[in-house]
């Protein structure tokens, strides 16, 4: 498909979107007139959907499995999770989406794949409430040039609906001093309730936000405060974690802005992102994060962030 030749043409470019606050999303229908789209980051390939095997008890959503050069993956049908506006008048399956993020690959069925667009995080928003139908599922919204709504959709949540939200096990409570606190954002809700659940078993003291804009603005007052009141803020923000891909700023440039505010200077920089490919962690250390770790194992994050909040 041409759709497929165009994704394995763009990966080198897109690796030098890293800090530019821009995103490329990959458009595609489930029937109706509606508009969706997944970031170009998470999509392997995109072809026909070949034959899938069914197989018992799987779970809703999940019409079989599929053998893709020697790996059973399973195959998800999106028109199962996402209500549309309008009824669907095709076929929602002809077209398999391969997708690969948080240490899983799966294919996503959908009914037609469009085109890929470059848009820009700051024009990227997210749902309004009106949209409160699918507004679990669907992490931004854009609007392309001619007026058109793109829903992008948040794909972690639907993996977590199909395979279940990983248990967060009992973790050793960290020696943390209880005057300091670690600062974390991300636009998946999921992911920040995985993330408060890690953060509660060890013991740290947190504030959070929802989006890379969200986070700026905050972390700025947390800044302006302690200047204010004559104090060193790494003496009580300990570490940020930073989400790869949110609406309005990403975690690249967030990163490079706190990198480049002296006020705060010694406090690491975490990047915690379900793109865990050596591609992306490049793009990580080319901001100047000081670790990468890949969503979601809560052992491995709260042995990364462990040290940093206790020394």
């Amino acid at each position: 498909m041409a759709q497929q030749a165009n994704l394995l043409e763009s990966v080198d470019a897109r690796t030098k979107l890293a800090g530019s606050n821009k995103m490329e999303i990959l458009l595609f229908t489930l029937g109706s007139r509606e508009i969706f789209g997944i970031n170009v980051f998470k999509v392997r390939e995109v072809s026909q959907t070949p034959k899938i095997t069914k197989t018992p008890n799987m779970p809703h959503g999940v019409e079989g499995v599929i053998s893709l050069r020697g790996n059973i993956i399973p195959v998800i049908a999106l028109s199962r999770f996402v209500a549309t506006q309008d009824p669907a008048d095709g076929d929602t399956t002809s077209t398999m989406i391969v997708t690969e993020f948080s240490k899983h690959t799966q294919a996503f069925l959908v009914h037609e794949v469009d085109r890929i667009i470059r848009v820009d995080w700051d024009k990227v928003r997210a749902p309004e409430s009106m949209l409160a139908g699918n507004q679990a599922l669907i992490t931004a919204i854009t609007e392309l040039p001619d007026g058109k709504l793109v829903s992008i959709l948040d794909v972690e949540q639907i993996l977590s609906t199909v395979i279940g939200e990983p248990v967060i096990p009992e973790l050793p409570k960290a020696a943390i001093d209880p005057d300091t606190f670690m600062f974390f954002v991300d636009d998946s809700m999921v992911a920040r309730k995985e993330i408060v659940g890690v953060l509660d078993k060890i013991g740290i003291k947190y504030h959070q936000a929802n989006n890379g804009k969200e986070a700026w603005d905050k972390l700025q007052n947390l800044a302006n405060r302690a200047v204010h009141d004559g104090e060193r803020l790494k003496d009580k923000l300990k570490m940020i974690l930073v989400d790869a891909e949110m609406p309005e700023m990403d975690g690249y440039v967030l990163t490079k802005y706190i990198k480049s505010d002296h006020r705060f200077q010694g406090i690491p920089v975490v990047m915690h992102s379900s793109l865990s490919s050596n591609a992306n962690r490049a793009m990580g250390s080319s901001v100047g994060v000081d670790a990468y770790v890949a969503k979601f194992d809560p052992l491995i994050l709260a042995d990364t962030l462990t040290p940093m909040l206790v020394g």
